[in-house]
């Protein structure tokens, strides 16, 4: 293999914390592992099923590229049966279109085995597997672009988690930018100015890092209690990121049974940040297809419905980190969960304030 890569593997939970949730953020592609045995496939991609919600949050976590994996095909109830493979490969098609995939762009199906290693590392040949003609999963991997890095950017670390050990350290992927010791910068929204004094990556002490890279930061002249998992790390010199409370957002309502009203209260997943919002205004239908404006002010929306919404965190007073997604992506795309499940994901347009 002729790439590096870190793996951060996420286990198939029922529900999903915060923490989980924050983590996937932290990837440029995600591996979705499928079933391939008789019922199982069935089993996760019914409503409800963890296949569904693991697609949706891995797209609007900002993941570039996906991966699926339709794993035990050398199972007695498939034998690596080609039809199999298409069949489960044409169910899963649509569904990730409406999350905002690209099959054939961002997306690639393969069959493998992990039990044997068939297709993960070296192909079978044609003899044992001659309708597979596409590359093995490292193959892939190592087809994949380099990804540009906006070194240059202002700095920006959301804050994934924090605990104290001889100083305060937090944990996070710089999105944007570079740091190194010595820098002063600032927490954000509370506007704490630190310095960093230690910097690791992976396991290793260095005197940098740039963007694209998860790290620890030691930092200076703040008490562990002060940050809280969503903050985020701006240079001091540079513009830091937007903060607010009431904002208006485009949403697509993908998995809810019933309408969506004003009034409505559901948990913000934004970066690093979780918190409890509330719909405060409808503004405008959207047209799924055209992308056109339809309806002004409804009275409410529903599963597969797109509109530009108001939305208010619900604890007074308080206020998180996030920019518009035209300026910065991967602070303004979120999803809305209730109950534990993904009810919509949606994009920030404008913090009024």
């Amino acid at each position: 293999m002729r790439k590096r890569c870190n793996v951060l593997g996420q286990i198939n939970y029922r529900f999903w914390s915060r923490n989980r949730i924050a983590t996937i953020g932290n990837v440029d592609i995600a591996i979705l592992v499928i079933s391939a045995r008789k019922g199982e496939f069935e089993t996760g991609f019914e409503r409800g099923g963890q296949t569904r919600e693991h697609a949706m949050l891995v797209k609007t976590a900002g993941v570039r590229y996906l991966v699926v994996l339709i794993n035990k095909m050398d199972d007695p109830t498939v034998n690596w049966d080609q039809t199999r493979y298409e069949e489960i490969r044409d169910k899963l098609t649509p569904y990730l279109k409406k999350c905002g995939f690209k099959p054939g762009e961002d997306t690639y199906f393969m069959p493998c085995s992990g039990m044997s290693g068939v297709l993960l590392k070296e192909h079978p040949g044609e003899q044992f597997l001659p309708w597979y003609k596409g590359p093995t999963f490292i193959e892939y991997l190592d087809s994949l672009p380099s990804f540009n890095r906006n070194i240059d950017g202002p700095l920006r670390m959301p804050i994934i988690e924090r605990y104290k050990e001889m100083g305060v350290i937090v944990m996070g992927k710089i999105r944007s930018g570079c740091c190194r010791i010595g820098d002063q910068c600032l927490i954000m929204p509370n506007r704490t100015r630190v310095e960093i004094t230690n910097i690791y990556y992976e396991d290793i002490e260095t005197d940098s890092c740039v963007c694209g890279e998860n790290v620890r930061l030691k930092l200076k002249n703040i008490e562990e209690e002060e940050i809280s998992p969503g903050f985020i790390l701006c240079d001091v010199e540079q513009e830091p990121c937007g903060v607010g409370r009431i904002f208006d957002a485009q949403i697509a309502i993908i998995e809810y049974k019933s309408i969506i009203c004003p009034g409505y209260s559901a948990v913000l997943h934004i970066h690093a940040a979780a918190v409890e919002v509330q719909l405060i205004k409808l503004i405008v239908l959207i047209d799924r297809k055209t992308g056109e404006r339809t309806l002004k002010y409804p009275r409410f929306i529903k599963q597969d419905q797109v509109a530009i919404a108001r939305f208010e965190l619900s604890q007074s007073g308080q206020a998180i980190c996030m920019e518009p997604f035209k300026r910065f992506p991967q602070l303004g795309r979120f999803t809305l969960r209730d109950e534990g499940r993904t009810v919509a994901v949606g994009k920030v347009l404008k913090i009024i304030e």
